[in-house]
């Protein structure tokens, strides 16, 4: 995947999808890549049709998806402009496609996400019955998409937490490398602090065994903490701006990442898949933040 290629964009007109085209316009401007903005129209027979639709039915929906494509295009035209004002004069204009596609906006992203640099949608829809996308779609894309995906929020408060930092929940898993690349990325391109959250165990382990039970508490703390720091040691090497703050958690890191997202601008976690059917759905730290945090959260796949 080449890091120039386009960040693409689900569109469907409601809040968190105008946010999630301003948060991915300003993504784009920092990363020199253009954006791909895509709309989906409802389908004969995809949910069933109701009796007694208007002949204009479908066409309506074309201009309606035509419109939706405008305004966000217009959205990502007045971030570009005002980051390449305040931020970079010397910048690039954005590059900004559109497309309006027959489908469910699932696998239309899905298809497109082959050749993107990121795959960015907002955190709710406006109703399936209409075509747009749904709540449903940014896990969905999640946990099948070959590149990052970013689920942004309805936020009110500007497209970024100004002055917050990155988080990044650090499993020590195969993968760990891709969570951490991204992350650093994010926080060099910000010219923010990354806070690394790291825990030794994803169950509730305080729960199962007690402190008197022969767990060696503080020798597993020194242990994952080393674990750690190298982990990140060479990330830490490629991006020197990046200031690193490094966090050891006893079990289940989503606590701890849903309580540092309230003051940053990015959470970046990664998405282990399982077999069988299992394999559809979000890791429990992913899935969980999803509900959770107010920030933009960014999901890697760690295969």
């Amino acid at each position: 995947m080449n890091a120039n290629t386009a960040i693409l964009v689900g569109v469907d007109g409601s809040a968190a999808s105008n946010q999630a085209v301003r948060w991915a316009a300003e993504n784009a401007m920092r990363r020199g890549t253009s954006l791909q903005l895509v709309a989906t129209r409802f389908v004969a027979g995809t949910y069933g049709v109701p009796i007694g639709l208007p002949p204009s039915y479908f066409d309506d929906q074309e201009r309606e998806g035509e419109r939706t494509l405008a305004h966000a295009s217009a959205l990502a035209r007045d971030v570009a402009e005002s980051t390449r004002t305040d931020e970079s004069p010397q910048s690039k204009p954005l590059t900004i496609e559109c497309e309006l596609v027959t489908g469910h906006p699932v696998p239309v992203l899905l298809d497109r996400a082959a050749s993107a640099r990121m795959v960015v949608v907002g955190s709710r829809g406006l109703g399936e019955v209409t075509g747009d996308l749904l709540g449903a779609v940014g896990p969905a894309v999640a946990a099948h998409a070959p590149c990052p995906v970013a689920v942004v929020p309805a936020r009110s408060d500007g497209v970024d937490a100004l002055g917050g930092p990155v988080v990044v929940g650090v499993a020590g898993a195969p993968g760990t490398d891709h969570v951490l690349t991204e992350a650093f990325t994010e926080a060099s391109l910000r010219g923010t602090e990354l806070i690394a959250v790291h825990a030794w165990s994803d169950t509730a382990v305080a729960n199962v065994f007690s402190r008197n039970q022969g767990l060696e508490w503080t020798s597993i703390r020194t242990r994952e903490e080393a674990a750690l720091a190298e982990a990140l040691a060479g990330h830490a090497a490629n991006f020197p701006d990046v200031k690193v703050r490094r966090t050891v958690v006893e079990d289940r890191p989503a606590r701890t990442l849903t309580e540092l997202a309230n003051l940053a601008q990015l959470v970046v976690v990664g998405c282990r898949g399982r077999g069988g059917f299992a394999s559809m759905l979000l890791g429990s730290t992913s899935r969980s933040l999803l509900h959770s945090v107010t920030c933009p959260l960014l999901i890697v796949h760690t295969h």
